[in-house]
């Protein structure tokens, strides 16, 4: 089986095909139950009353009837219960499944192919998209496969009772179970992508709004972005009622036809008694059955809706992550040489431009990293040091020029192999809601306490975390219960758990005092333990912090 970065979105349904296929079956068995139940409950009435208004109550046949009315009902409450057990344990598990399969297909993207995409649209995409989907089969092709069954079972009943009866209701289940509920889709494609992306946009106004809540405040632009929202709100709103009218045009429709097909089924299963000797409780038990039917098929129309949106819904998960990764592994990824003559880090000739831009952000740059040496890239706003580090991560890669690591060239590795030697802190690394061990084990999940309290005493965060809580005190969303200098030290921490040789920081004392900010970066040297440190930064450097400064200007370093 592929791996979920490469495996299509078919296989996320595939991978728990016979729990969807005994949803199906066992909703089949649920409609073909009840169908037959109103249809054999609807018979036996029709005897049992004439056999009493005849006189003929004691040669009448009372136990097989009720007997098969039991086994339904039965059979129909048996298989309803299973039937939702297993469907919704499907959709449980497919829910999570196509969660991971669209992160692991879209986190290769970022940030190059993800960064012209809104992370609002990301959220919508991950939370209307997804739900959409991930009931598709649940609320539109497991329900519409079981009505085709239980229609074509009808059918051949009718057809073995009486065959214009069969014809009749051949017609209706075209009429009601397929014409009337494709007309409540027309154009569906177009309008379920417009509701799509106006609930899309809805949902990015919100996030973006609550993001910037503080911004807002500041500005006292409240107003605006409320008016934004409403107006956002009200073209969803205009979509859903597009939405119902067609549905419920639909049930208008379907309830016109449903009136007229249950008189003409009065009238043949009448004519069948009195021209052709149809037994008056089959003939009943054609109108129950036929009644079941009608309302059967009034679900056609809903579920046609939920696939046309889950369709759509897919196509949009599909449009964002069958996006070529700006990098990819080698067909025949090469084994890692261990460290040579040329050992470390090294960069040749290195131009990078963006797609879009003739003007090169890197031209011909050089630069070399030996191992245990600590280097520091600064300059201006623009210049290319952001650039820079993400060729490092192999985020993109160079136009010309080569990245070596140990003399091989980066692009003969697989991404996996060349992370493992890095170690990284990047410019706005987060603090997450959740534990400070959660926290500090995204750089390691496999640290062991003792190593946690290793690298908090390295960072000088081990006397706060014990007067706190602990490895299990709480933190907040984004770090609120931590003050910035704590947050910048605790992902230096989460980066220093790695145990890569290379250590990448970008800008780590970003947003930070300068008393807080020279007291970590007084720290660094020691909490490094003698691994390379490539540092990012645009501030100015305590001495001893590293070996060697330079600045990015023109595409090229400048040693200072």
């Amino acid at each position: 089986m592929k791996h979920a970065s490469e495996a299509p979105l078919s296989s996320v349904f595939a991978a728990h095909r016979w729990r969807l296929v005994g949803s199906v079956v066992l909703f089949s068995v649920t409609m073909v139950a009840g169908t037959a139940l109103l249809g054999l409950s609807g018979g036996f009435l029709t005897a049992s009353a004439l056999a009493g208004l005849a006189g003929l109550g004691g040669s009448f046949n009372f136990f097989s009837p009720s007997a098969g009315i039991r086994a339904l009902t039965m059979v129909r409450i048996v298989s309803r219960y299973f039937e939702k057990l297993v469907g919704h344990d499907a959709t449980l598990r497919i829910a999570r499944d196509l969660r991971v399969w669209f992160f692991a297909r879209a986190l290769p993207l970022a940030p190059g192919k993800l960064g012209n995409t809104r992370t609002g649209e990301l959220l919508a995409r991950l939370m209307g998209d997804i739900a959409e989907v991930d009931g598709l089969f649940v609320r539109a092709i497991g329900p519409l496969l079981a009505m085709g069954v239980v229609t074509v079972a009808a059918l051949l009943a009718a057809w073995l009772v009486y065959w214009p009866a069969a014809l009749l209701l051949l017609l209706l289940a075209l009429v009601i179970g397929l014409w009337v509920p494709l007309l409540a889709v027309r154009g569906g494609n177009r309008g379920e992508g417009e509701r799509a992306q106006r609930r899309a946009s809805l949902r990015t106004l919100a996030f973006e709004g609550l993001e910037g809540a503080a911004d807002l405040l500041a500005q006292q632009a409240q107003g605006r972005w409320i008016v934004q929202v409403d107006e956002a709100a009200r073209k969803v709103a205009g979509s859903d009622r597009r939405r119902r009218r067609h549905l419920l045009t639909a049930q208008l429709l379907h309830g016109l036809c449903a009136s007229a097909g249950l008189v003409a089924i009065i009238a043949i299963a009448l004519d069948g008694h009195a021209a052709h000797g149809l037994a008056p409780a089959l003939a009943a038990a054609l109108v129950f059955m036929t009644v079941a039917l009608l309302e059967l098929w009034a679900g056609a129309g809903l579920a046609w809706q939920s696939l046309v949106a889950g369709k759509v819904a897919a196509a949009r998960l599909q449009a964002i992550v069958e996006q070529a990764p700006a990098v990819s592994d080698p067909s025949r990824p090469q084994p890692l040489r261990d460290a040579g003559p040329m050992t470390g880090l090294s960069l040749h000739g290195v131009r990078f431009a963006w797609p879009g831009q003739a003007r090169p952000v890197l031209d011909g740059l050089d630069l070399s990293l030996a191992p245990g040496q600590r280097i520091a890239i600064g300059g201006d706003s623009g210049s290319g040091k952001s650039t820079l580090s993400l060729l490092i991560l192999r985020q993109a890669d160079p136009q010309a020029g080569q990245l070596l690591w140990n003399g091989q060239d980066l692009r003969e590795l697989a991404l996996a192999q060349w992370h493992q030697q890095l170690a990284w802190m990047p410019q706005g690394a987060p603090v997450f809601a959740g534990t400070l061990a959660e926290n500090l084990r995204l750089g390691d999940a496999g640290a062991d306490d003792a190593r946690l309290w290793e690298v908090l005493e390295r960072v000088r965060l081990a006397d706060w975390a014990r007067a706190t809580g602990g490895l299990q005190q709480w933190l907040g969303e984004n770090g609120a219960t931590v003050s910035g200098g704590q947050a910048r030290r605790l992902a230096l921490a989460r980066a220093l758990l790695r145990p890569g040789p290379l250590v990448l920081l970008d800008e780590p004392t970003e947003g930070l005092d300068v008393d807080t900010a020279n007291a970590l970066l007084a720290d660094l040297p020691a909490a490094l333990g003698g691994r390379s440190l490539l540092m990012i930064t645009h501030d100015a450097l305590p001495a001893g912090v590293v070996d060697v400064q330079y600045r990015l200007q023109g595409g090229r370093l400048q040693r200072q």
